[in-house]
């Protein structure tokens, strides 16, 4: 297994990175396709609009929303087995376009796919 990270679409891409894959449900706020710079993005990932909303990326809510939003990939088997074999052959980056870099959904994404290699 390769190692998977997180970084904000924000940041300047880099050849290091590895396979880019955003992992929010709407286009971050201005970036551009080509700044982007993904190989892939998988928006079905981002956590439901329901969800996000109430979230609000406020920190006291994370431990909820980790527990809900898995609940939500748990119909997501298929995406994150894939996600799973490209980090087997190479670095796997995960984009997200939010502020706070310890509470997203990049984050959640990252513990579930490293706890089932």
């Amino acid at each position: 297994m390769k190692k998977i990270i997180t970084k904000r679409i924000y940041e300047k891409a880099d050849a290091s990175d590895g396979y880019r894959i955003l992992v929010d449900r709407l286009w971050p706020r201005g970036v551009s396709k080509e700044n982007a710079m993904v190989d892939e993005w998988l928006k079905e990932l981002g956590p439901s609009n329901e969800l996000r909303k109430w979230f609000g990326h406020i920190p006291e809510k994370y431990p909820e929303f980790k527990k809900k939003y898995k609940e939500e990939l748990k119909s997501k088997t298929t995406t994150l087995e894939r996600m799973r074999a490209i980090a087997d052959k190479q670095q796997l980056c995960l984009c997200y376009g939010a502020k706070d870099t310890e509470h997203n959904q990049a984050q959640v994404l990252k513990e579930i796919l490293e706890k089932k290699m």
